[in-house]
């Protein structure tokens, strides 16, 4: 599977020119075992908001986690290759998700092993193929040019076709009511 993402970085010179700072292949990438056929691809990190537009010229030089930073936000491309349902039925979730620094995020006994809550708010888009969100009871196909707002609910992703499928997220750190939602279980 391909990972190539070109990824540009502007930003200014000593006298406030604007310049590319970067331009090249994105470099933090988590591939694991315990998750096969899905890559995950940061390219920008902010650590506050407002964001500062006269940061770091690099932000994801770090292991790759799940979570935005407190405060901050991450964009990340993800690669999700078919799924083979007998490989899918041998996986566990949470050690998966640990790698991420996410183990706790997993909804254990779910549907499906990747079934996770983030504390955050997501803007999706399908850039490449076609994959199937699945939520607690419910599950939508998202195709090629969709997007999707996703706030802190339950959720996988399921690539149920033939073909890769490339999604770009920015996701923003968040603060929800999970306790009320937990009561209620």
């Amino acid at each position: 599977m391909s990972r190539y993402v070109r990824r540009v970085v502007t930003g200014h010179d000593e006298t406030g020119k604007a310049i590319v700072v970067s331009d090249g292949p994105a470099t933090n990438i988590l591939e694991r075992p315990s998750r096969p056929g899905v890559a995950l691809i940061n390219l920008w990190q902010n650590f506050e908001t407002p964001a500062a537009w006269d940061g770091p010229d690099e932000t994801v030089e770090d292991a790759l986690i799940l979570h935005p930073p407190h405060n901050g936000a991450v964009f990340r491309v993800i690669h999700f290759e078919p799924e083979n349902p007998e490989v899918l039925a041998t996986l566990d979730g949470k050690a998966a998700f640990s790698a991420m620094g996410a183990g706790n995020n997993i909804i254990e006994g779910a549907r499906h092993p990747f079934m996770h809550r983030t504390d955050s708010v997501d803007f999706a888009v399908v850039l490449k193929g076609r994959i199937m969100m699945l939520l607690d009871d419910t599950e939508l196909e998202l195709r090629e040019g969709d997007t999707l707002v996703q706030r802190g609910n339950n959720h996988a992703w399921s690539n149920r076709f033939d073909e890769t499928c490339i999604m770009a997220f920015v996701l923003i750190d968040g603060k929800g009511s999970v306790e009320r939602w937990n009561k209620q279980s």
